[in-house]
Formats: structure tokens, C-alpha cells, sequence
């Protein structure tokens, strides 16, 4: 069953969440574009995201034998795009301080965010953090907004309050474009309180930082950190060659085992002393940047679609 399905159908059992169950039904079955949803305003000005390809066959990028993902992924990855800098980007910040335009837009994107929602949310907080708040930016870099929110405030089922979030966010983040100085926007949504691990944290209400970061050398090991993301990469390619194939249900079960892989080693590597300069979350950013893991969801969607889907009989 779903994981959402199945947040409803816990939420039903207690009867508590009505609300909330409805409004992430809305989401996820009907999307923004109705029931008042996004300003057309922010759509019709930035337009959609595009689609990403659902499988790489040995001619594609990234594509190859087993053990061996072609040479293209090495080409691609600019070691230099991960080296520190002795200055936090300028176009956003000036004197450490992040500039009155850049903060009044996010603020802005905040509150438009907040508004369409269908439920009353109050933020605690809204910060600027990744590496656009840190000295190991580069063009590829995102504007992570984290929008702070006390989920007990919206309804003690933290889980289904966090279900909510999720698929609110993700869909907000997929129907828009909006760029800052060429780097995307893009939107969290975060329980207060909730361990954030980075070492630059910036407030954009209240101007000032949360954790200021400092400039330094960081050696990354860019070989280890290409030999993850490369054998990752090589299992979602096999598990294209299974949907192809028809395999749908081993392909499905191929696919949560490879999130799961993923997952935990983002976490060992965020929870080792070099944090977000570790070779495993360097791994993990050479993977979204080469659009792996929105592939490895397309495959997910695929799979499970053509697994349900019934053919009619000639």
C-alpha cells in the first residue's frame, strides 16, 4: 500500500487529522492547479520543470556494463565545483550579510508558499542553508529555503503532519522554476527543532546568522566519492534494463532497497567529522546534479504503472 494511503488510513483508525488527511488527499490526487492551489501569477512567469528520462540504456549518459557506468560521468563532475572559496557568494551576500533584494524575494516566496496552503500554518523561522550559506558554493549550487513550522501546532500525528509537508513541497518545487542570481529555489519544509546538520545556517527574518560558517581547507576524497556515486548509478541503469524487461514487481523491490542504500549513506556521511564535505554526501550531490535520483523515481512511477495497469484484450 502507499505510504500516504497508508497515513490516512491511521489517521481514519484515530479519527483525528481530518483536515489534514483531506488536504494531503487534495495534493496528491488533484495537485495545485485546482481548488485555488499556486497564483497562476508564479506559474505563467516561471514556467514548469522538465521532465527527466525514466531509463538509460548502455548508448545514454551515465550508461554502460556492469561495474563500468562509460566515461561520461567522470567528464561531467567538476572536482573544482567542490573546493571552498575564501568568499560566500556574492551575488547574495555582502559584508556576511545576505542583501535586502535576496531576502525580501525569499521572504516573498515564503509567504506565497504559506498562503496557498490548506491549512493555517504559522512559521517559526525561515532560513537560507546549504552551500549558498557556506564557502563551498558553486553554479550548481540551490537556494535551500527551509520554511521552519511546529508540527504539533498543525496536529500530533507528527508523521501525517510531515506526510503533508512533503508532498506539498515536492509538488510546489516541481511546478516552479524561480531562480536567484541562476541558482534554483528550492523549498523544505522543516519541523522546529528538528537537528539540521550544516555548518551555515542563516535566518532570513531576522538577518543574522544561526551558525556562521568559516572559511577552510577540506580535502574531499573526489576518487572514493565518484566510486559511490558511480556504482549507484550502475544499479539504477540495471534497474531500467528490469522495467524494459517487464520485471516491474523486482524492479519495484530493487528500487526501495537502492533508496534505502542511499538514504544511510547520506546520513554516515553527514554524521562523520567531515559532514557535508564527506566523500558519501559528495556522492549524493553527484547524483542529484546528473539527475540519477530524479531517474531512479521516474523508474519507481513506471514500474508501479505498468505493473497496474490492465491491457485490454483484442
Amino acid at each position: 500500500m502507499d505510504k500516504w494511503q497508508k497515513y490516512l488510513e491511521e489517521t481514519r483508525r484515530r479519527g483525528s487529522g481530518r483536515g489534514l488527511e483531506r488536504s494531503l488527499k487534495w495534493f496528491l490526487d488533484k495537485g495545485p492547479q485546482k481548488k485555488g492551489g499556486y497564483p497562476k501569477k508564479r506559474r505563467s512567469k516561471f514556467g514548469r520543470k522538465k521532465s527527466n528520462n525514466i531509463s538509460a540504456p548502455p548508448s545514454a549518459r551515465g550508461g554502460g556494463a556492469v561495474g563500468n557506468p562509460g566515461p561520461s560521468l567522470e567528464e561531467e563532475v567538476e572536482e573544482e565545483s567542490f573546493t571552498m572559496h575564501t568568499n560566500l557568494m556574492p551575488g547574495l551576500w555582502s559584508d556576511d550579510r545576505l542583501r535586502d533584494e535576496i531576502g525580501e524575494t525569499l521572504i516573498e516566496i515564503a509567504e506565497d508558499f504559506v498562503e496557498n496552503l490548506e491549512v493555517d500554518v504559522e512559521l517559526v523561522d525561515l532560513r537560507l542553508t546549504g552551500s549558498l550559506a557556506n564557502y563551498n558554493w558553486s553554479k550548481y549550487s540551490d537556494v535551500d529555503l527551509h520554511l521552519v513550522v511546529d508540527f504539533a501546532e498543525i496536529d500530533e500525528d507528527i508523521a501525517l503532519v510531515k506526510a503533508y509537508f512533503d508532498a506539498v513541497r515536492a509538488r510546489w518545487n516541481a511546478h516552479h522554476d524561480i531562480a536567484i542570481k541562476g541558482h534554483e529555489v528550492e523549498i523544505y519544509v522543516e519541523n522546529a527543532g528538528e537537528e539540521h546538520v550544516s555548518s551555515g545556517i542563516y535566518s532570513v527574518w531576522n538577518n543574522e546568522w544561526i551558525l556562521k560558517p568559516t572559511p577552510k581547507d577540506v580535502e574531499i576524497d573526489m576518487g572514493l566519492a565518484r566510486k559511490k556515486s558511480d556504482d549507484i548509478e550502475t544499479r539504477v541503469n540495471l534497474i531500467g534494463y528490469q522495467v524494459e524487461a517487464g520485471k516491474h514487481k523486482s524492479a519495484l523491490d530493487a528500487i526501495e532497497k537502492l533508496k534505502s542504500k542511499i538514504r544511510r549513506m547520506r546520513h554516515a556521511g553527514l554524521s562523520s567529522p567531515q559532514k557535508e564535505f564527506s566523500a558519501e554526501n559528495i556522492a549524493f550531490k553527484i547524483l542529484r546534479r546528473d539527475e540519477i535520483l530524479a531517474q531512479l523515481n521516474d523508474l519507481k512511477y513506471a514500474a508501479y504503472d505498468s505493473m497496474m495497469t490492465i491491457q485490454e484484450r483484442k
